[in-house]
């Protein structure tokens, strides 16, 4: 419990924000990409949502939302044990845990499922955006 009290709970939520509107930006912009490296057509996707309410289509909105949270807190941890804030050592903290963990996992498990290397790289550069976003705030706004 006395570790929570290490997490600086506004750069938490602050981080989580900025990084949830670089991912609607990112998607923004890739949207169509991302939904052809699906091998979808954007008149398939229109289909599969349909017949569904406005709550279900919030679903992936919210669940990106508090997982971004989640890695906020987590990489808050981690800077804590590492002991340096800064933007410079929050963005390279995110960044390796990208690499380690975030690329790795999107590589294999789109391997698997003969997804379009395509997909890996939309994916994993948007989640390389949040992860050096939420640890560059996380650096700024100190220990």
């Amino acid at each position: 419990m006395a570790q929570l009290q290490n997490l600086h709970a506004l750069a938490i939520v602050v981080a989580a924000v900025a990084a949830w509107i670089f991912g609607a930006v990112y998607y923004g912009v890739l949207g169509r990409k991302w939904i052809e490296a699906q091998g979808k057509t954007i008149e398939q996707c229109k289909a599969e949502n349909a017949g569904k309410s406005t709550a279900a289509k919030a679903v992936p909105f919210v669940l990106s939302f508090v997982a971004e949270l989640l890695m906020a807190s987590a990489l808050s941890g981690i800077m804590f044990h590492i002991g340096i804030y800064t933007v410079r050592a929050g963005a390279f903290s995110g960044f390796m845990c990208w690499l380690g963990f975030v690329l790795t996992t999107v590589a294999v498990n789109n391997a698997y499922t003969f997804r379009k290397v395509t997909l890996s790289a939309i994916d994993s550069g948007h989640w390389l955006g949040v992860l050096v976003i939420i640890g560059a705030i996380l650096g700024w706004f100190g220990a």
